[in-house]
Order: structure tokens, then sequence, then C-alpha cells
């Protein structure tokens, strides 16, 4: 070993060795613990340097598919989506239930300006201020100061259940977004599983492609053999070339495909293609029970979902039947002003009105009624009926989708198991025929024809073979995607 370090490594090498040595004298208690870990870590990199290898420090740790599809539910950005949209619904209720509480408004104000005022009526508008006292003789471009400061605290003591109305409202569309939520988590488990079933796929589809590389190489060489030795044409050697280069386009397309699937998960887990690590578990091997447990479709997330979307637009229209009310409020008041003006007037002093010095006090209540509002809340009221005609019909909708989609799943699963029972065989009699075929060709009874087919037929077997068993366990997750809950499937994934 210490023949294969250069100059450099020799010399770290020997002063890792003298310093083991220098330390053989001390009591074992203080012998530095550095220095033992400096020869062994001389030692592991002599032994990497000598067998052209890098210790990992660390690697990611194999998936298995429970453990992806719980990783996919935990990073991807649509659930954070969803989960946002779930606490702005739960903020639009704190926003309702806040109209319960009184409300009171405060102003304080300081101005500098003249004293005209004139008689005579003004339409409501928000430019010209109103000016209190009465008209004093012409107009005049003399200004004093003015204050004010007051609060006016109003209350709705009722309303007709109007604002419970509002609040159930609230409570319907938080609802819809939980179960939002629910339908998201179910399609992003749904494609983190089935991308995880993809890569196994591809996977297999590799490790065939590969073997009938080995196997086209091998008959290529004995066909060129053959042709060198003058006992087949040379058309032979060529079709068997041909047959090992398409072998090898199969390899790579294979290889793509595995590339491609691991990208697809790798999105989910939010983490480098190259660094996903997968660890197959019982996928590979037929479900002891294919026949997953069906339940009721009432109970799956997206008709949830179209019932919650239902509820709350009739709490919508619950709140527009409580709209057509007196709106009753309960109104205290309490405020003071100060003015620099005199009221023959003159104006004081240079610091007169910069305090309020005048109060008043009031306390009562309001009634207002919105009697041509009558025409808008019928309008109103129209639309979100109309839109719950059309929740409903969109239930109907979703509901029978579900249905065929389960119905689909269920059919697709029996084809699955009756296929991986039926696999085997094509494959025994696949692995038979190129064995003949081969064995005929070698002896000069066949061609190289029936070579060829006999070795295309095996690849293929054994592509449905291996993709057979997986097929099952992906008609399984089809069937409990359609029921809504993959949590069966799980659970057979982790026997």
């Amino acid at each position: 070993m210490y023949a294969f370090m250069n100059e450099k490594q020799r010399s770290n090498h020997s002063l890792g060795s003298a310093r083991l040595k220098s330390s053989e004298g001390l009591p074992g208690s203080v012998r530095p613990a550095a220095i033992y870990t400096h020869g062994l870590m001389s030692l592991l990199v002599a032994a990497c340097i000598v067998t052209g290898t890098v210790p990992l420090l660390a690697q990611e740790t194999p998936l298995t598919i429970s453990q992806a599809v719980r990783r996919a539910l935990d990073r991807y950005p649509a659930i954070r989506v969803s989960l946002e949209q779930v606490s702005s619904a739960a903020a639009e209720i704190n926003l309702v239930r806040a109209s319960y509480l009184p409300r009171a408004d405060f102003v304080a104000q300081l101005n500098r300006a003249t004293r005209n005022n004139v008689s005579g009526l003004l339409l409501p508008q928000s430019v010209i201020s109103t000016v209190s006292g009465p008209v004093l003789g012409p107009d005049r471009i003399a200004n004093a100061w003015g204050s004010a400061l007051g609060v006016t605290v109003s209350w709705e003591p009722f309303d007709f259940g109007l604002r419970k109305e509002n609040l159930n409202a609230a409570e319907a569309t938080r609802m819809r977004a939980e179960k939002g939520v629910a339908v998201t988590r179910l399609q992003i488990g749904t494609a983190a599983a089935d991308a995880f079933l993809t890569i196994l796929a591809a996977q297999h589809s590799v490790r065939a492609a590969q073997a009938g590389v080995d196997r086209a190489r091998v008959i290529y060489q004995v066909a060129d053999a053959f042709v060198q030795a003058k006992l087949r044409p040379g058309v032979e050697a060529s079709r068997m070339r041909a047959e090992l280069a398409l072998a090898e386009t199969q390899v790579i397309q294979a290889e793509q495909s595995v590339k491609v699937a691991r990208a697809a998960l790798a999105q989910f887990l939010d983490m480098p293609s190259p660094d996903l690590s997968i660890e197959p578990g019982p996928l590979l091997q037929a479900p002891p029970n294919p026949n997953l447990s069906v339940g009721s479709l009432d109970e799956h997330p997206r008709v949830q979902e179209q019932v919650a979307a239902e509820e709350e637009i009739k709490a919508r229209e619950r709140a527009l039947e409580r709209s057509f009310f007196p709106r009753f409020s309960l109104q205290g008041m309490t405020y003071a002003r100060g003015t620099g003006w005199q009221a023959d007037g003159t104006a004081g002093g240079i610091g007169a009105g910069l305090g309020p010095n005048t109060q008043n006090w009031a306390f009562g209540m309001t009634v207002t009624f919105p009697a041509f509002d009558f025409q808008s809340l019928r309008a109103r009221k129209e639309i979100e009926i109309h839109r719950e005609r059309a929740q409903v019909g969109r239930y109907d909708q979703v509901f029978r989708e579900l249905q065929a989609q389960s119905e689909k799943a269920k059919a697709a699963l029996e084809g699955a198991r009756r296929v991986a029972e039926n696999t085997p065989f094509q494959l025994e009699a696949a692995r038979a025929a190129e064995q003949q075929s081969t064995a005929r060709y070698k002896a000069g009874l066949g061609t190289i024809v029936e070579v060829a087919d006999a070795e295309r037929l095996l690849t293929q077997a054994e592509i449905d073979d291996s993709l057979a068993r997986l097929n099952v366990w992906r008609a399984m997750l089809a069937l409990a995607a359609a029921q809504g809950d993959l949590s069966p499937f799980l659970q057979e994934t982790g026997k």
C-alpha cells in the first residue's frame, strides 16, 4: 500500500506513524485521542487511494412507497396552498364575529380657517366643508384656530339573525376549504404512489432489455463465427447485428423512462432526482390480497367537497333572506370643540381655539331601512339559487364519475390479477422456445430469423412478467383512489 502513495502522501503517512510512536510512552489515560483519529484517517485515505473509491459521508435512505407518499404530502406546495386557503377562511370567520362587537370612532382635529358662513342648502358631498355659526357681516379673509375632539360608539343590539347567518356562511366556506385539502392530499398521494410504481416498472424494463442485449450479443457472436467459417451466409450476421442494435435501443429508451419517472417522483418529494433512492418492498411480488375492501362513495373527498360547496351557497342564501330588515343601531357620542371666533365675528387671542372648550354629548338609537334594496337582494338571491342548482348538477356528475372510476378500477384489478397468474407460463414457454431455437441454430437446423423472433418473444415475456405484478399493485392504487382512501393500499404495501 505504501508503494502506491505519492511523495506528499508518504510524508503524511510517515508523520502520522512518527506521532504514533512518540505517544507510545504516554499512559493510556493521557494519550491524545486525536493521535488515534489521525492514524485511522491516514489508513482510510490510503485504502481509498489504493481502491480508487471515495467513502460516502451521507447517503439518502431508500424510500418505501408509504414513505414517499407521506413525504409528498408534507412537502408538495399544493398542500400548503390548500392549507393557507383554510387559514384564510378561518380568518374570515373571525372577521364576521367582530361584527357582534360595538364600534367606536375617535376623531381629533386642529385647523386654521376663516369664519365666513352663508345661509342656504347644500346637497351632500365630500368637497366643501360645513361652517357652524350665524352669517356675520361681509366676506373677510381673517382666520383663527379651531379644534375638535370626540368619540362615537355604536352597537347593533339585534339584527334579526343576519350576523348569525353571515357567521354560518363563513363557517361553510371554511368547511369547503377543508374538504378541498382532503381532495388535494388524495390527488398528490395518488400521483406520488403512481410515480413510484412507474419507476419500478421502468427499472424492470431496463433489466429485461439488458438481458435481451446480452442474449442478442451471444447469438451475434455465434452467427458471426459461422459466417467467418463460411458455414452461413453473411446476411445472418447482419440480421443479428440489427437485432442487437434494436435491443440496445430498447435499453436506452428504458433508461430514459427511468430518468423521467425519477424526475416525476422527485418533483413531489422536493429533492434532486439523482439523490432519489427507492425501496421496492413487497411490490415486486404479487399482493397476497389484491381485492381491497370497497366502501361507500359518500365519504369520498370529492363528494364531501361538493356537499360542502352546496352548504356554502345555501348559507349565503339564508344570509340574503335576513338582509331585508331594518337595522337598529344604539349610539352614544361625546365631543368638544374649540374656536378662536367670538359670537360677534371677532377673533380672540393668538392661542384662542387651540384647545376644545365647548362640550356636547348625545345618546339614542338610529333605525335604517334599505327600502329600495329589495330588487337587488332578490337578484342576488336568484344568482345564488342558480349557483346551488349548478352545484347539485356537479355533485351528480362527480358521483357518476367516481362510480365509473371505481367500476373501471375493479375490472382493471381483476384483469391484472389474471394476467399476473398467466405470465409465468408465458415466460416459461418463451424461455423454452428461445433455448430450442438457439440449439437448432447452432446445430445448423434453424434459421437466424427463428432465433431473432424467439429472442424478442423472450424479452417481451420477461417484461410482461415483471410488469404484471406491478400492474396488480397499480390497479389496487387506482381502486383505492376511486374510493377516496389510500390507507388500505398503503397498508398492503407495508406487509
